[in-house]
């Protein structure tokens, strides 16, 4: 190993299937950064099983942004958390004010 250079990790460039099941939702939500997105998206192209699961994880998902996708809260409750979270950022104030 050449100075400056860090030695790799093989824990976490070689990912078993228990990992990469664990970790799907991640890369489906698109919460990883790039260099877990490449492993992961690595082992999956290697594994079949892992890869299945993932599709049917990406399915559930679809599903469940095409029935729940689009629904809002009603506008009296929107307009109740307005007034509450309004309510409790004036209290905040009034508190850390009155510590100054």
């Amino acid at each position: 190993m050449s100075a400056g250079v860090p030695e790799r990790d093989e824990q976490f460039e070689i990912l078993d299937c228990s990992a990469v099941v664990a970790d799907i939702w991640l890369l489906l939500d698109n919460e990883c950064d790039a260099g877990a997105r490449e492993r992961l998206q690595g082992h999956l192209d290697g594994c079949p099983s892992c890869l299945e699961h993932y599709g049917v994880q990406r399915q559930l998902k679809a599903l469940i942004s095409r029935k729940c996708g689009g629904d809002a809260a009603p506008e009296g409750l929107r307009e109740r958390l307005r007034v509450e979270i309004r309510r409790s950022v004036t209290i905040q104030q009034r508190t850390f004010g009155a510590d100054q």
